[in-house]
């Protein structure tokens, strides 16, 4: 049995841990090699003051990172044992993992694995076609593999609850000149290793929109695709809001963010809604659900396109300096 991790398996699991998802695409992840235990951290330098003061979303950035992780070392035959928050003193570091008995990955991990390189946002306009009844079952039980709890919107009304709250949050945060500040300089015009390429930020808002896009410096959209009428809203959620809640949030975010992609769905993420604390109040409330809301999705099926781009592997990684 495999009692270490090695820099090698460390670098291959690493270039599938940042494809996962991030505010702004900023990337808020660094992993080092700790006797011979994996450490997925918090990167405190690729912060959002403005969008993110709490953290929230750097730590559910992390968890993602951290499910792309375990995916590939179990996928490798060198799964993991994870412990969460390990260091009460340090708060940045999100999980430590170690080697667990070796094993035969499983059909479902090698397929969500095979998820990770396909997966990305779909800002744009979805079909109209419904997500079938089979797929709407397998994102909630992604959820629930990973403690949280989904909840699919259903019926005009409900939608129409959500989006309000949605605009409301999203009315609120486009007040704060720091918070536009901020998005700006995350999106890129040229070619860029990290933050949201303007081609990528979906369509310009317009007033008819049911559900706000962040501007993103996207292109008008053409005439005629609007946005679906009754989209899948889903929330996602989790037992309580502590650290720990939003790193087991972000991992069970990233296997239903898999599970969709490998059903051939797209999905976009809406988080105004969590970042205005009254906002994620008011949508509790109207989903009358325990528990804290920590993503708000639309889900259905879309055009394909691209990930964006994601930093070199070498950048993210701390590794033990060999004494010569």
């Amino acid at each position: 049995m495999t009692t270490e991790y090695t820099a090698e398996q460390l670098r291959a699991a690493v270039a599938d841990a940042v494809r996962a998802p991030s505010l702004h695409n900023t990337q808020p992840w660094r992993f080092r090699l700790v006797d011979g235990g994996i450490e997925v951290s918090v990167d405190p330098l690729r912060g959002l003051p403005a969008t993110d003061p709490t953290g929230w979303g750097a730590r559910i950035a992390a968890g993602a990172a951290l499910f792309n992780l375990r995916l590939a070392l179990a996928v490798a035959g060198t799964p993991a044992t994870v412990r969460l928050r390990p260091y009460p003193a340090d708060p940045d570091v999100v999980a430590r993992l170690v080697p667990d008995v070796p094993r035969r990955p499983t059909p479902v991990e090698q397929s969500l694995h095979g998820a990770i390189s396909h997966r990305f946002s779909n800002r744009a306009p979805f079909w109209p076609d419904p997500v079938p009844a089979e797929a709407r079952w397998r994102l909630g039980e992604a959820a629930r593999a990973e403690q949280c709890w989904l909840e699919l919107v259903i019926g005009t009304s409900a939608v129409n609850a959500v989006a309000e709250v949605a605009r409301s949050a999203h009315r609120v945060l486009e007040r704060d000149p720091a918070y536009v500040a901020e998005r700006a300089q995350w999106i890129r015009s040229e070619p860029a290793p990290d933050g949201v390429p303007a081609g990528a930020g979906g369509p310009q808002s317009e007033p008819q929109d049911l559900l706000p896009q962040r501007g993103f410096g996207g292109r008008n959209r053409a005439p005629g695709r609007d946005f679906e009428p009754e989209p899948l809203v889903a929330v996602l959620g989790s037992a309580g809001n502590t650290s720990a809640d939003q790193i087991l949030a972000g991992q069970a975010l990233q296997r239903v963010l898999l599970t969709a992609t490998d059903a051939g769905l797209s999905v976009s993420m809406l988080s105004q809604p969590i970042e205005v604390p009254a906002a994620r109040e008011a949508l509790r409330m109207s989903l009358g659900r325990f528990g804290t809301p920590q993503m708000v999705m639309r889900i259905g099926y879309g055009q394909p396109g691209r990930a964006t781009p994601r930093r070199p592997v070498e950048e993210v990684l701390d590794l033990p300096v060999v004494p010569a």
